[in-house]
């Protein structure tokens, strides 16, 4: 089957796109539905005074604002209605995760197949308008509190932010789903690419401006272009790297026919966490320095100023705290994620066995050390793609707006869709030969 796999894949050619109907409708609907997405980033929150919020907004462009404005695609500098983005929704998604493996009554539902999963994306969904409501609400009262921000502050402006910004964020989450069923690809995770891609051209000019007027040299940014380059193939390489293990199946005999044992591989991952821990430590690290933005710095206790300075870009401290807390979050979501018990015992349960260690028990240990050593690599991979823009960044003074969690994730997104993309085709180009080999053996009996 997988020779037979990939003669079809290298059998695919313009031609074969073409003739896939279904494949064009669905990138044609993908592309729409992106296209709203982008037209609903400068729709501007009502009451709120554009010019004065752009103004505010400069100052605390370096915070954790500045990781949300590029996952919603420049609706945080706007102030637009999805400037809260799917960021509620994925943070629902990561708890409810982290509670099928706390609560008994949920990981039963996890088992339970498609009728569980489905109640667990409703408890998901709940969540979101749970977490974007309180979003939301702050959002509001910190507009409020601005000077100049918003025009008649009170009740009212409070209840339509929140409308607005929760509407949005539930209309992004629909958007998504829809992508995901009826276009190509994962359709939150093109949400966030397209935010993040939207601004490379703007972010591109701006680099080359400043070589023109000779703030940045010819060399650095021949540099930065051939780092950028190299990181790219360091990602592409590392996600599509697994650590397959060799699984046995015995003799079964069915009826009179004995058929031989068959093998497969079981595929660990090297980065099985993808990019939430990049994700996670960038929030974390960025969250003091935007809540002592918005207060009086004149305010603040001396030991407090003292820690926000030390936590701020390309700083030791920032630097450490930042890859210690990767690798942490690494191996945690990996662990929140794969479960080698539930592994070893469906191997059991459907005769499979690693060779030379026992099943049950034994497998999910022998499961458990090998994802522990390749998780050990993969938290030096993220650890490594990103805090090289960090000292990039704190060493050159370069604007370097695609860091490594932006990466990671344009990177992998475009991995996963262009292997849905082969897929579709692959499938079109096999039903063709099933018609052909039908249309042959009618014929023949004729």
């Amino acid at each position: 089957m997988a020779s037979a796999a990939e003669q079809l894949a290298s059998n695919l050619n313009f031609s074969t796109f073409a003739k896939a109907e279904d494949l064009k409708k669905r990138l044609w609907f993908t592309l729409g539905a992106l296209l709203v997405y982008r037209l609903g980033t400068y729709i501007p929150l009502p009451g709120l005074n554009p010019e004065a919020f752009a103004q505010a907004f400069q100052g605390q462009s370096g915070g954790i604002l500045g990781l949300f404005n590029m996952f919603s695609g420049g609706a945080v500098e706007r102030m637009a209605i999805f400037a809260l983005g799917i960021m509620p929704y994925i943070s629902a998604s990561i708890i409810v995760q982290l509670m099928t493996s706390v609560v008994p009554s949920l990981e039963q539902l996890k088992k339970e197949g498609e009728q569980g999963r489905k109640v667990i994306n409703q408890y998901t969904r709940y969540g979101t308008v749970l977490l974007g409501t309180l979003q939301a609400y702050g959002i509001a009262v910190g507009l409020e509190s601005g000077s100049g921000l918003v025009g008649d502050p009170g009740w009212f402006f409070r209840i339509s932010t929140v409308i607005s910004l929760l509407g949005g964020t539930m209309f992004l989450m629909w958007l998504g789903e829809q992508i995901t069923s009826r276009g190509i690809g994962n359709g939150i995770s093109l949400i966030i690419f397209a935010g993040i891609v939207a601004h490379l051209p703007t972010a591109l000019a701006g680099t080359l401006e400043l070589g023109r007027t000779g703030a940045l040299s010819t060399p650095l940014i021949l540099a930065i272009i051939v780092m950028v380059v190299g990181v790219i193939a360091l990602i592409v390489f590392v996600e599509r790297a697994q650590r397959r293990l060799l699984i046995q199946y015995p003799k079964r005999q069915v009826g009179n026919r004995m058929f031989q044992g068959d093998t497969s591989h079981l595929p660990l991952k090297l980065n099985t966490s993808g990019v939430i821990p990049a994700i996670f430590a960038s929030s974390l690290l960025l969250l003091p320095a935007t809540l002592a933005g918005f207060a009086n710095t004149a305010s603040l206790p001396s030991w407090a100023t003292t820690i926000v300075a030390a936590l701020g870009h390309g700083q030791p401290l920032y630097m450490a705290l930042y890859g210690g807390m990767i690798a942490f979050f690494a191996f945690f979501y990996t662990a929140i994620v794969f479960n080698p018990k539930d592994t070893a015992d469906n191997l059991k349960k459907h005769g499979g066995f690693i060779l030379g260690i026992r099943p049950g028990e034994r497998t999910a240990e022998y499961i458990d050390y090998v994802l522990t050593r390749i998780t050990v690599l993969g938290a030096l991979y993220l650890m490594f793609v990103c805090i090289l823009p960090e000292v990039m960044i704190a060493q050159t003074g370069v604007p370097f707006y695609l860091g490594g969690t932006s990466l990671l994730i344009v990177v992998s997104v475009t991995l996963d869709t262009v292997a849905q993309v082969q897929g579709h085709l692959i499938a079109q180009q096999y039903e063709g030969l099933i018609k052909k080999s039908k249309l042959r053996g009618g014929k023949r009996g004729r």
